[in-house]
């Protein structure tokens, strides 16, 4: 098995990464650091949790020990598509450099302009961004890309989601031609494809797994849903997915539960915590610090459930996520892929569960069809609640329809009304009771004309 000592990185790095407790890379790392070393562009084509991210990070800070910034002129650039992974990204460099004098911006939104114009005025070694928030800062004259020297862009496959594929166009023919381009994506859709050919150099192509695999080490399953009516199904399968959580037991040390929608995941976090469930919402739409804080929670195992949005299906770097439930099946199979790939990672097994509505039947085929392979059916741990409930009800429930009046033959008219009924061949007063003399709604006194027959009130 090949060391990290045998990849020539540098000794400060190499000490770093003994430090992290790491000893052998990644087949991802192992494919793509040489070339990344020798100055080559590298295209990686990996699953999410391969180590994709210190495939990069470990050759850049070698590459980029000697030499200095300039204001405003970041040595090198890596383009992230959410920030969260943009900050995961910043953490790894300070982990990996903190023997290497480098420096490094971290330029996402949430962050006031100021603080980060003062670090780009400075001049920065490496800097790490969103695209949208970097060509902010270009439009705004506060910085340069042309002394960027080597380029990374990361998780491309999300970029191409978020629609981000302009933006990184014009970033790159922000650059200069002779840069170094580092190239990762989880696949390769004909769009992304199209960039690698525009814009890398003769890449060094890294494949370490065949495209939208998902990791054999993941427990997969699915649970056909079908609410009882249509404006009970979204309680109902709240509760499922409680119950899923609860038949996992202490198995269940945490979890990220994903929603397709913002809405969704804050109506889902709220109804965790109404039934005593330690929970979270994190989403696009919540300010940047409570993001940060409830990532921290989560990653130091004060929060036990993350409810999320894609946001965090890529670049959240927990690798003790036991399980990961998908309360909405992906609109886009892709998602899947990256979605589970949050649990089971650094060689721990891992366990995905996943609500199907009869909606989403569609979308599970695409998912079923992209990862070749059909994902078991679970049973519906609340069937046989269900059932249950319906049998207690169907024993308690008479056997005779008791909205069914008695025949005429079995009647028993009593007192003087009821009598003079009888003798006219009718049933008794649908205002009496069926157990006595007393006229419901009058009282005990019986209105005298109301004994008369037909031909005595006639008469009178």
């Amino acid at each position: 098995m090949t060391k990290f000592s045998e990849l020539n990185l540098n000794p400060k790095v190499l000490k770093a990464i003994d430090e992290a407790g790491y000893e052998s890379p990644t087949p991802i790392q192992e494919g793509a650091i040489p070339p990344a070393l020798e100055g080559k562009d590298v295209l990686g084509i990996a699953q999410t949790g391969t180590g994709k991210t210190a495939s990069f990070t470990l050759p850049m800070i070698t590459l980029l020990a000697r030499g200095r910034a300039r204001a405003r002129m970041p040595r090198s650039l890596v383009l992230c598509p959410t920030r969260e992974l943009a900050a995961q990204v910043a953490e790894n460099f300070d982990t990996y450099a903190k023997h290497v004098k480098l420096t490094k911006a971290l330029l996402i939104g949430g962050v006031s302009f100021g603080e980060q114009d003062k670090l780009i005025d400075k001049g920065v070694d490496v800097l790490i961004a969103t695209p949208g928030r970097l060509l902010d800062h270009f439009e705004r004259g506060k910085l340069l890309l042309t002394g960027v020297q080597i380029m990374v862009v990361d998780e491309a496959d999300r970029m191409l989601d978020m629609g981000f594929i302009p933006d990184i166009e014009r970033i790159f023919s922000l650059t200069p031609f002779t840069r170094q381009t580092l190239f990762f994506s989880a696949t390769m859709a004909p769009e992304i494809e199209r960039i690698t050919n525009t814009f890398l150099s003769a890449p060094t192509r890294i494949e370490v797994a065949r495209q939208a695999t998902t990791s054999e080490n993941i427990e997969q399953s699915v649970v056909m849903f079908k609410g009882s009516r249509k404006d009970r199904e979204a309680s109902e399968k709240r509760k499922l997915l409680r119950a899923l959580i609860d038949a996992e037991g202490e198995k269940c040390t945490n979890a990220i539960i994903f929603c397709n929608r913002k809405m969704d995941v804050d109506i889902v976090a709220k109804s965790l915590k109404k039934y005593g469930y330690d929970a979270a919402p994190i989403h696009g739409d919540l300010d940047q610090s409570q993001r940060t804080r409830t990532l921290d929670g989560f990653r130091d195992g004060t929060l036990r459930f993350l409810v999320a949005s894609d946001v965090a299906a890529r670049g959240l770097d927990v690798p003790s996520v036991s399980h990961v439930f998908n309360f909405d099946v992906p609109g886009h199979a892709e998602d899947y892929v990256h979605r589970i790939g949050r649990t089971g990672r650094a060689g721990r097994d891992g366990t995905a569960m996943m609500i199907c509505v009869p909606r989403d039947e569609k979308n599970l085929d695409d998912i079923e069809r992209l990862v070749q392979r059909e994902i078991p059916r679970r049973d519906n741990p609340l069937k046989s609640e269900v059932k249950a409930t319906k049998s207690d009800k169907d024993d308690a429930a008479p056997k005779t329809d008791t909205r069914s009046k008695p025949k005429k033959s079995d009647a028993a008219p009593k007192g003087a009304a009821g009598k003079a009924k009888a003798e006219q061949g009718g049933s008794p007063s649908r205002g009496r009771s069926s157990g006595g003399d007393k006229v419901v709604g009058m009282g005990d006194h019986l209105p005298s004309f109301i004994a008369l027959s037909f031909e005595e009130r006639r008469a009178g």
